[in-house]
């Protein structure tokens, strides 16, 4: 009887730490006030103060990370984005932000993910906090309008706008949580529209107008085109667009997820995840949990594809869980994060580099926890990332910013 109830006690706190991870994991679908997120700065000027040194930040086995800077205090943030002169940042933001240093909330608790935008941090090769150079109020702040739920936003390459999805138009409330008794799903909210803004928040317009999820979309450094991921057609499928919304073409047409595209530099190849049920009992459980808005992720594994559909080419095989897939500069190499070296663990994600071609694997993170959402500068010189190291409460996601070492 012992063993059955520690049996039963097990799988209650199993599912229990598995659930309380589902928000932030559901952001790898991509996913007012100004705050003082970030840096240290001095004490005159009562500002945010990272506490940990970048030494303290590393784990042993991250070679390429040196110099690593907390970027973001408390709460889930997630997918930060530079811009394409690297100087800013764009990230999604929920719960409350605090000061490091005194542990004292900054600003409101905010209910469902909202976009901010930051000032990135010069590199700091001496990895002291003292010589980190103040972020002002003015550059740390929100873009969206404080309603609905948004996610995966991109900043245009002329810095002018940013691209993200939100739901505010069909209610200024939180969408509801998907129903869990599903077990482990994630919610495909069919009142996700793409919107671009200016970067202070104003003129609001919408690009898709089609019914259904629309959101994840990224667009090229020269400006033109948008792809993104919808579910119009019926199916959650991959799709492109020119910039101002026209001319909209679906690249993917295979049953199942396909979705979190990003351009290659050159705008001509297109990295993706992508789950394809394949047994009768595997379509069926699909199509009736698309049905009611969710999906059942599982092996999700990264693709590659031309600008134009064409030439599509599985990239892993590994049977995990892999996402948040971003090209190197190069246009040889992707990043991105998997579950694949700890796969029992809800938080197992680290990031890794692998090839196009599927060779060449290497591991870049190994705190036992959460890391995720990484994307390169530019330059190919600082990878900026999400990761769960140095949270001062459980399930706490930050950003991160670290000098790349090859």
């Amino acid at each position: 009887m012992n063993i059955i109830r520690h049996r039963r006690n097990a799988r209650t706190r199993s599912r229990s730490a598995f659930l309380n991870w589902l928000p932030l994991l559901a952001l790898a679908l991509c996913i007012a006030p100004i705050f003082l997120v970030g840096l240290r700065r001095s004490s005159a000027h009562g500002a945010v103060s990272a506490s940990s040194s970048a030494d303290s930040l590393a784990f042993p086995g991250e070679k390429h990370l040196a110099h690593i800077q907390q970027l973001t205090f408390g709460g889930q943030n997630a997918e930060a984005y530079f811009s394409a002169d690297d100087k800013y940042l764009s990230f999604q933001h929920q719960g409350q932000f605090y000061d490091s240093l005194k542990g004292v909330p900054i600003g409101l608790n905010v209910p469902c993910d909202q976009i901010y935008t930051m000032r990135v941090p010069p590199a700091n090769p001496k990895a002291s906090p003292e010589n980190v150079p103040e972020i002002s109020a003015s550059e740390t702040k929100r873009i969206s309008n404080g309603e609905g739920r948004t996610t995966c936003s991109y900043f245009f390459p002329s810095g002018r706008r940013i691209l993200y999805s939100s739901t505010f138009a069909a209610s200024a409330a939180c969408p509801p949580p998907p129903d869990y008794s599903q077990g482990y799903v994630w919610p495909i909210y069919d009142t996700y529209t793409i919107y671009t803004a200016k970067t202070d928040g104003s003129d609001i317009r919408p690009l898709s107008n089609a019914p259904g999820y629309n959101a994840e979309s990224t667009i090229t450094r020269d400006g033109k085109h948008i792809v993104f991921t919808s579910t119009r057609n019926g199916d959650i499928d991959i799709y492109t667009m020119d910039a101002d919304g026209s001319h909209v073409k679906q690249l993917t047409h295979e049953l199942g997820y396909d979705g979190g595209p990003f351009w290659s530099y050159d705008g001509t190849k297109i990295v993706y995840r992508a789950e394809h049920p394949k047994t009768p009992q595997q379509i069926s459980d699909y199509k009736a949990l698309l049905a009611k808005g969710l999906i059942r992720p599982g092996n999700l594994e990264l693709w590659v594809m031309n600008a134009d559909g064409s030439n599509k080419h599985q990239v892993t095989h590994n049977g995990a869980a892999n996402f948040a897939p971003y090209w190197l500069p190069d246009g040889k190499r992707i990043v991105f994060a998997s579950n694949m070296a700890n796969q029992k663990d809800p938080a197992g994600f680290d990031l890794f580099l692998i090839n196009e071609d599927g060779t060449g694997l290497d591991r870049i993170t190994y705190y036992p926890g959460f890391d995720a959402f990484p994307m390169f500068s530019s330059d190919g010189k600082r990878l900026v990332w999400a990761s769960n190291r140095n949270g001062r409460a459980p399930h706490e996601t930050n950003i991160f910013i670290a000098d790349w070492t090859p």
